[in-house]
């Protein structure tokens, strides 16, 4: 393969992964305004559209599979390809945990929720959602610094979940409330582990402009 197609195919490769965080926020988009208006309408369509998000995942896979087959790519090529499969994975993840709070929604549309609870998890949401649209912006860009912001909007997201689960444990008290709030406690897991990969793209822009790969946070902390 000649080096204008392999850089032509890098290129096509990179556009496919921005359409499909393009899939995968309106996946959440949806799930989230279902979440919010107790929609199990809308639940449906969001766990229908998973195959698109799949098919689409699948065939970055295949096409990562290809151009390390038909050319041994420079260390900068292999680092953009590498950080592309990595990236593809955790907007696969997203989509998957889209699916998890849409069946949740479903399975708690027929219970009395909460509505101040409802609105933490609709911040939440947000700013999950918004966290994403930074991680894709930010490998389009090579923006490290925009990266490296992602790690502070992650800590808004924690700090949200830990509240939410202070208000389920309160509504325990209150009779009918309890397998609502639990459920919902889930449904705020599914929304921080969506921080918690945007953050993983945004690990993956730095390793692609640095050539070093590290944590924005410690774990351990």
């Amino acid at each position: 393969m000649a080096r204008v197609e392999y850089q032509q195919s890098l290129n096509a490769l990179e556009a496919d992964l921005q359409e499909l965080g393009a899939v995968v926020l309106r996946a959440l988009r949806g799930v989230l305004n279902a979440l919010d208006s107790q929609d199990v309408e809308l639940s449906d369509e969001v766990i229908a559209f998973d195959d698109e998000i799949d098919l689409r995942y699948h065939q970055i896979e295949r096409s990562v599979a290809e151009l390390l087959a038909q050319q041994g790519p420079v260390a900068s090529d292999l680092r953009l390809v590498l950080a592309i499969l990595h990236d593809s994975i955790h907007l696969e993840r997203i989509g998957d945990q889209s699916v998890t709070i849409a069946k949740l929604t479903k399975l708690a549309s027929d219970l009395e929720p909460g509505r101040e609870l409802v609105e933490g998890l609709s911040e939440m949401g947000d700013r999950a959602e918004e966290m994403v649209r930074v991680a894709l912006d930010s490998f389009a860009r090579r923006d490290v610094e925009r990266a490296h912001s992602l790690s502070e909007l992650d800590e808004l997201i924690d700090r949200t979940n830990r509240r939410v689960a202070e208000k389920v444990l309160a509504m325990a008290a209150t009779p009918g409330t309890q397998e609502w709030g639990l459920r919902m406690i889930v449904v705020s897991r599914c929304i921080e582990r969506i921080g918690d990969n945007a953050v993983d793209i945004g690990e993956q822009t730095a390793f692609l402009v640095t050539g070093e790969f590290r944590e924005f946070t410690d774990a351990s902390h």
